[in-house]
């Protein structure tokens, strides 16, 4: 079977809207794809600043925000296809909206942008609210990536995504494990921004800082690093604890990335040797790969501690080509649609802790009967 689709990604470091057109075949369980295109649309300060305060809103404007920013994705996807010439080629959308509140210990999760105004807007049908019946079934709704990991790129022992938030996903044949690991892209970016600049690109600034051993001791010893998996993180962790610590540090701003830098790299390093000695790989240590992706796998600095850091666990770091960096999210999002569409699971329990799999997302028909 072939399926053409398109996957919408909005990650908490507010960088844009993802948006990837996707052609997938599916042959007797086994999957490929092909990213035919992909862009992300930057948002305007205005949606930054809606989108970062919507938690804020009394109800009735956080509803309306929902549906505005849905017909706001609408209007992009048909730009999009304007743009790629993808008129009637596109058979459905998967959109991840944008995540304000995650409080799965209350069975609650929210992403803003409303599926039906998306379907309303395109004439074509839409599957969104991919978390909530994860979060439904007791589950953390966080990470669903993985079942894009272990259907399209399961030649790999972890994968790794340094969005907003940085997940790990280890690919065991016994089982698979994946939940969030630590703040990442958000973080850095909000200290880049203090000093003007709306990132630290390629991790330059990080390179020209000093490691501060009290504050790396201090955000190591952070709770919910010590919480077993399956566990998942709001985006307040990262804006409303971790930078304030590096805020009030009264380090400069260079010495606070280096430190955040650290952080990351023993966050990810920590949780791969503990799996590791738990759940050796059925291969031995022989050809251990990391796959990273997201947007911090473009900053170089980060790249180079973490593979430091990883090499004596005999872990290779591996950064695959652009698209897939910068949209393996909003491909994972696409297959996640389909899958929904095939009514076949699509959040996997073992990731998440719910109490089974489950085929997760509201559909929208968008097409005229």
């Amino acid at each position: 079977m072939i399926y053409r689709a398109i996957g919408i990604m909005s990650g908490s470091s507010l960088d844009g809207l993802d948006i990837a057109f996707v052609e997938f075949h599916e042959s007797s369980g086994t999957w490929q794809y092909e990213i035919k295109a992909a862009d992300c649309y930057p948002y305007s300060e205005a949606w930054v600043q809606q989108l970062r305060g919507a938690i804020q809103l009394n109800a009735l404007d956080y509803q309306l925000l929902h549906t505005e920013y849905g017909h706001y994705i609408g209007s992009q996807v048909n730009a999009f296809i304007a743009k790629h010439n993808l008129q009637y080629q596109v058979q459905l959308i998967a959109s991840h909206g944008h995540t304000t509140f995650h409080a799965p210990a209350q069975k609650m999760t929210g992403q803003l942008g409303d599926g039906a105004a998306i379907a309303a807007v395109t004439g074509i049908n839409v599957v969104s609210d991919l978390r909530a019946m994860d979060i439904a079934l007791g589950g953390q709704g966080a990470p669903i990536v993985p079942i894009g990991e272990k259907l399209l790129l399961g030649n790999y022992t972890f994968f790794l995504n340094l969005g907003g938030i940085a997940n790990i996903s280890y690919n065991h044949p016994d089982k698979y494990i994946a939940f969030d690991v630590c703040p990442a892209n958000r973080v850095m970016n909000m200290l880049a921004q203090d000093e003007g600049k709306p990132y630290d690109d390629g991790g330059q600034m990080a390179a020209t800082g000093n490691l501060n051993e009290g504050l790396l001791k201090m955000l190591n010893e952070l709770e919910y690093y010590r919480l077993p998996y399956p566990k998942s993180l709001a985006n307040d962790f990262g804006t409303d604890v971790l930078y304030p610590l590096l805020n009030s540090s009264g380090v400069p701003v260079a010495d606070a990335l280096r430190t955040m830098v650290e952080h990351i790299a023993v966050q990810i390093t920590e949780p791969v040797l503990a799996m590791l000695k738990k759940q050796p790989p059925a291969t031995g240590s022989a050809g251990m790969k990391l796959l990273a992706t997201g947007g911090g796998a473009h900053n170089i600095f980060l790249m180079e501690r973490l593979q430091a850091a990883l090499q004596p666990a005999g872990v290779e770091l591996v950064a695959s080509d652009k698209d897939l960096i910068d949209y393996k999210e909003a491909l994972i999002m696409a297959l996640i649609g389909v899958l929904r569409w095939r009514e076949e699971n699509n959040v996997l329990a073992s990731v998440t802790g719910a109490s089974r799999s489950s085929i997760g997302g509201a559909v929208w028909i968008g097409q005229e009967a």
